[in-house]
C-alpha cells in the first residue's frame, strides 16, 4: 500500500466497546505516551510503564498493526526452538491502555517499541485516537544517559508547550539539534494540534544506561503525578530501586576502575552544590531560592564549565 493513501486509522484496532475514559466532572484523559528503544537508558521508560500496567486497573483500547510500523530486521523478534521445531515466537506489541490511577482517574497509556516506520502516519493516528477520546493532556516520556553519579538523587530534565504544568522542572533552556525519535515528533505534532504537551526526560548515569534503573523509572512516575495530579504508585519502584542500588555499591567497590569514575562524578556535583549553596546564602532576603531543579541546570551548565578540572569522565554520554 502506497504509504501517501493509507488511512491512519488502517494503523490500529479498537477495542469494543471501549473502556470509559472520561472522568467524574466530564473531563478528557491525559495521555501517556511511553515508547521504548532510542531513548529508553536504563530502560526507565519501560519499566515505568509497565509497572503502571502492572499496579492499576487496565484496559486495552487499542493495538497497532506493527507489521505497518516495526522493522523486524532491525529488531528481530525472539523465536523459540524445542530442539526438534520451532514452537512459538513472541511479536512486538505497541498498544493503548485505559488506566485507573489510586483514585479511580482514568488515563491512556501508550507503550511499546518505538516504530521504525511511518512516523507522520503514526501520529496522524495517534492524534485521531486523542481526538476520539477528548485528550486533555499529552505526557511523554523519555530517559537518557548523563555523567551524574547513581550515589545521587535521580532528576528530569522538562520541556514541551504545557509551560504551567513544567514551570517547577528543570529545562534545557538553550536550543539545539538533535536526532529524533518518534516520541519527540509525537509530543511536536500534538503540541501542533493544539494538545498541552510536557515531555519528561531522566538522567540515568551514562555508565548503566544499558541496564534496568529503576531509579530513574520512579522518578519519571513521580514527576507524572506532579505534571498531571494523577496518584500514582511508587513504592514498587523505589523498593526496586534501593535492591539495584545495592548491587551497584558492590559491584563499584570491587571495581577499581569504575569507582574511580563515580567518585569523579560525585565530587563534581558535591563542588557544584556547595557553589550553589555559598552562592544561595547571598540572596538577598526577599529572593526566592532556586529550586532543585533549577539547581539541576544549572549543575550541567557548571560540568560544562569545568570539565577540564576534573577530567573527562563524559564517555558513554551518548550512549543509549
Amino acid at each position: 500500500m502506497d504509504d501517501n493513501s493509507m488511512e491512519p486509522r488502517s494503523l490500529y484496532e479498537l477495542e469494543f466497546p471501549a473502556p470509559a475514559v472520561t472522568g467524574a466532572e466530564g473531563d478528557g484523559p491525559v495521555l501517556i505516551h511511553a515508547l521504548e528503544g532510542y531513548a529508553d537508558a536504563g530502560h526507565a521508560v519501560a519499566l515505568a510503564a509497565s509497572h503502571l500496567r502492572d499496579a492499576l486497573d487496565t484496559e486495552l483500547v487499542a493495538t497497532f498493526n506493527t507489521d505497518e510500523l516495526i522493522d523486524y530486521r532491525s529488531r528481530r523478534p525472539m523465536i523459540s526452538f524445542s530442539g526438534v521445531e520451532f514452537d512459538g515466537i513472541t511479536m512486538p506489541r505497541l498498544a493503548l491502555h485505559a488506566v485507573k490511577d489510586n483514585g479511580g482517574v482514568p488515563f491512556l497509556l501508550l507503550e511499546g517499541p518505538e516504530p521504525d516506520l511511518r512516523w507522520e502516519r503514526f501520529t496522524e493516528a495517534l492524534t485521531a485516537l486523542a481526538d476520539h477520546f477528548g485528550v486533555s493532556q499529552v505526557v511523554g516520556l523519555n530517559s537518557i544517559p548523563m555523567a551524574v553519579p547513581h550515589t545521587r538523587p535521580a532528576s528530569i530534565t522538562a520541556h514541551g508547550t504545557d509551560k504551567e504544568a513544567i514551570a517547577d522542572l528543570n529545562r534545557w533552556g538553550n536550543p539545539l539539534k538533535l536526532p529524533a525519535s518518534a516520541s519527540m515528533l509525537l509530543e511536536l505534532r500534538l503540541g501542533e494540534a493544539g494538545y498541552r504537551t510536557a515531555g519528561l526526560s531522566a538522567h540515568v548515569p551514562h555508565y548503566l544506561s544499558q541496564t534496568d534503573y529503576p531509579a530513574a523509572a520512579a522518578e519519571i512516575v513521580k514527576t507524572i503525578g506532579m505534571v498531571t495530579g494523577l496518584d500514582l504508585p511508587t513504592t514498587a519502584l523505589e523498593n526496586a530501586a534501593a535492591d539495584v542500588r545495592k548491587q551497584i555499591d558492590n559491584e563499584v567497590e570491587g571495581n577499581e576502575e569504575i569507582s574511580s569514575v563515580v567518585t569523579a562524578l560525585e565530587n563534581q556535583y558535591d563542588a557544584y552544590m556547595r557553589a550553589k549553596q555559598e552562592q544561595a546564602s547571598l540572596l538577598a532576603p526577599d529572593e526566592s531560592m532556586p529550586t532543585g531543579d533549577e539547581l539541576g541546570a544549572e549543575f550541567e551548565k557548571f560540568l560544562a564549565e569545568h570539565a577540564a578540572e576534573f577530567g573527562d569522565t563524559d564517555e558513554g554520554r551518548d550512549q543509549v
